[in-house]
C-alpha cells in the first residue's frame, strides 16, 4: 500500500471508529446497530485490502500488485464515499486486468501447499465433480466412495495430533483451508463441508476433552470411521446460543438423559457422533454443557433411533434450496440416555460447554471462509469459460468491456477473500486470530453471494437453468452468510463487540 493510501485508510477508519464508539458509549450498542454494522464492514474491507497488500509485497507479482492497489482504493472509497469518476476508473482497471488474468491462487505458496492443492484438485475433479450436479438436483446422499476417499487422503485428521491418529505435527491451518477450498470447488455439500464438522468437534476435544475422550473419539474421527454432526441451534434460538433450552439431566447412576429439539443439524443422519450443546443449569452462558452422543449411521432424509429402555432420537431432513447432499436435520431427543463419558471435559467443563462450542465455531468460521472461496473460484472459472465460448452480437461475450469489468471484479473478490482467510489461519496457527476468523467468514460469505450472482448473470438465461453448475453455485453460495454465525450476529455481537471494547 502506498504511504498516502495507507495513511488515508488508517485515518478514515480511526475517525469512523471514534464516532461510532462515542455513540455506543452514550446510548448503548443496540441503539446504533446500523452504525456498528457499517463500521464492521468498513473494517472487513480494510482488512481484506491489507491482506492483499501483504500478499503483493511478499510475491512481487505485477498482477497481484495491481489487484492490491485496486482493493486499497476501494476500501478508501467505501470509507470516504466514492464519486462516479473513481468507481468508473477502478472498473476500467479491473476490465483491463481481466484480459490478462491467469490462475493466481498458488502465487506465493510454498511447495508443500502447491502439491497439496494439486493433489486435492485431482481428487475432487475425479471423485466429486462428476456427481455434484446429480446430488444437488436429486438431493441424494453423499456417496460413500467420496467419504472413503477423503478419509484415505487424511483430511479428516488435519487438525488431529499424530498421537491420536491424525496428521497434525504442527499447526497448519492454511493447509486445512486449501483442502476446504478444493473440495468446495467441486461441491460445497458433497465435498468441502464434510471436513468442517469434524474440525469443530476436534477443536473442542483438544481444548477441553479428557485424555480418555481424546483417545476414544479422535482416532475414529481422523480415520473417517465416525462422521460428525453438530447440534446447537433450536427452534426458537439460533445465534442466541446462550438461551438454548434442550436439557441434559444427570441421573442417579451418573448417566445423562437428554430431551429437546435441535434444528439445522447438517449430516445428522449419516453421522455416528453428534456434538450437542445442552442446558445443564439455569445460568445463561455458564449453564450449558457439551456432549458427544453416539448413534448408528442412517442414509436418506429421515431416521428413528430407539435405545433399549425407551430413549430415542428422531430426525427429519429440512428441504433447502441448495446445500444438498449432506441433508440438514431437525432432531428430537426424547429421554435419550448418554453415558457419563459423553460430557466433554467431565466435571471440569460442566456448565462451561458454551466456551468449548465457541472455540469450535472459530475453526468452523475460518473453514466457512475457505468454503466460500472454493464456491467462488468454481463460479469464476465457469463464468470465464462461458464468456469466452458464448458468441453474442458477432463476438465472444468476454470481449465486451462490461463483462471484463465483471470478471475482474469477481477475481478481486475471490483473491481478497482467500488472502483474508489465510491471514486468519496464520494467526490461528499461533493461538490467536479468533476475531480474524469471524471477519474472514463475514467478508468471504458476502463476496461469495456477489460472485456467484455475477457468474449466473454472465451465463444469462442458461445460468438460471438448473442444468447448469452456475445455478448450483448461486443457491449454495447463499447459505454461507447464514450458517456458522449469521452475518448480522457476527457483525454486531462478535466482531463489533471486540472492536468496541465489549460495548457492542
Amino acid at each position: 500500500m502506498s504511504n498516502a493510501v495507507a495513511t488515508t485508510l488508517a485515518s478514515a477508519l480511526e475517525d469512523l471508529h471514534k464516532r461510532v464508539a462515542a455513540l455506543v458509549a452514550t446510548e448503548g450498542p443496540d441503539a446504533h446497530q446500523i452504525d456498528v454494522d457499517r463500521y464492521v464492514w468498513c473494517h472487513a474491507h480494510a482488512q481484506a485490502a491489507r491482506a492483499m497488500r501483504r500478499w503483493a509485497d511478499s510475491t512481487g507479482h505485477p498482477l497481484v500488485q495491481e489487484l492490491a492497489e485496486i482493493a486499497e482504493e476501494q476500501a478508501v472509497a467505501m470509507l470516504l464515499g466514492s464519486d462516479q469518476s473513481t468507481a468508473t476508473r477502478l472498473d476500467r482497471r479491473l476490465a483491463e486486468l481481466a484480459q490478462r488474468m491467469i490462475p493466481l491462487e498458488d502465487v506465493g505458496a510454498d511447495e508443500s501447499h502447491r502439491l497439496l492443492r494439486s493433489t486435492l484438485r485431482d481428487f475432487a475433479v475425479r471423485e466429486i465433480e462428476p456427481h455434484a450436479q446429480d446430488i444437488h438436483r436429486g438431493d441424494l446422499d453423499v456417496p460413500e466412495h467420496v467419504i472413503k476417499g477423503i478419509a484415505q487422503l487424511g483430511l479428516f485428521g488435519l487438525s488431529v495430533p499424530t498421537q491420536y491418529g491424525g496428521a497434525k505435527e504442527s499447526s497448519d491451518f492454511e493447509a486445512m483451508l486449501i483442502a476446504t477450498e478444493e473440495l468446495s470447488r467441486a461441491s460445497l455439500a458433497a465435498g468441502g463441508s464434510l471436513i468442517t464438522r469434524p474440525e469443530i468437534l476436534v477443536q473442542a476435544l483438544l481444548r477441553g476433552g479428557t485424555e480418555e475422550q481424546k483417545r476414544l473419539w479422535l482416532p475414529a474421527i481422523a480415520a473417517g470411521e465416525k462422521m460428525v454432526a453438530v447440534a446447537v441451534t433450536e427452534p426458537d434460538y439460533g445465534s442466541d446460543v446462550a438461551a438454548l433450552k434442550c436439557r441434559a439431566t444427570r441421573l442417579a447412576d451418573g448417566t445423562w438423559e437428554i430431551t429437546g429439539t435441535k434444528l439445522w443439524c447438517t449430516f445428522a443422519g449419516r453421522s455416528e457422533l453428534l456434538m450437542v450443546l445442552c442446558r445443564t443449569s439455569d445460568a445463561r452462558h455458564r449453564g450449558l454443557s457439551l456432549f458427544v452422543l453416539e448413534k448408528p449411521a442412517f442414509p436418506g432424509h429421515a431416521f428413528e433411533y430407539h435405545q433399549p429402555g425407551g430413549g430415542s432420537i428422531r430426525g427429519r431432513a429440512i428441504p433447502t434450496i441448495g446445500y444438498r447432499g449432506m441433508h440438514t436435520f431437525e432432531l428430537a431427543f426424547d429421554a435419550f440416555r448418554a453415558p457419563a463419558i459423553a460430557l466433554v471435559g467431565g466435571e471440569e467443563w460442566l456448565d462451561r460447554g458454551f466456551y468449548l462450542q465457541m472455540d469450535g465455531f472459530a475453526m468452523g468460521r475460518v473453514q466457512t471462509a475457505g468454503r466460500a472461496v472454493g464456491v467462488m473460484q468454481a463460479a469464476f472459472d465457469s463464468a470465464v469459460s462461458y464468456a469466452k465460448q458464448r458468441v453474442v452480437f458477432g463476438k465472444p461475450e468476454f470481449e465486451f468491456p462490461l463483462i471484463q469489468a465483471k470478471i475482474g471484479t469477481m477475481a478481486l473478490r475471490v483473491h481478497a477473500s482467500r488472502q483474508l482467510a489465510y491471514e486468519a489461519a496464520r494467526l490461528l496457527n499461533i493461538g490467536q486470530g479468533q476475531i480474524d476468523a469471524s471477519t474472514a467468514k463475514l467478508y468471504a460469505s458476502r463476496m461469495a453471494e456477489l460472485v456467484t450472482r455475477e457468474a449466473m448473470q454472465v451465463h444469462g438465461a442458461m445460468g438460471y437453468g438448473e442444468e447448469t453448475n452456475a445455478a448450483r453455485y448461486f443457491v449454495d453460495g447463499r447459505v454461507l452468510a447464514i450458517f456458522e454465525g449469521a452475518e448480522e450476529v457476527l457483525s454486531l455481537r462478535v466482531i463489533g463487540r471486540t472492536l468496541f471494547g465489549g460495548q457492542s
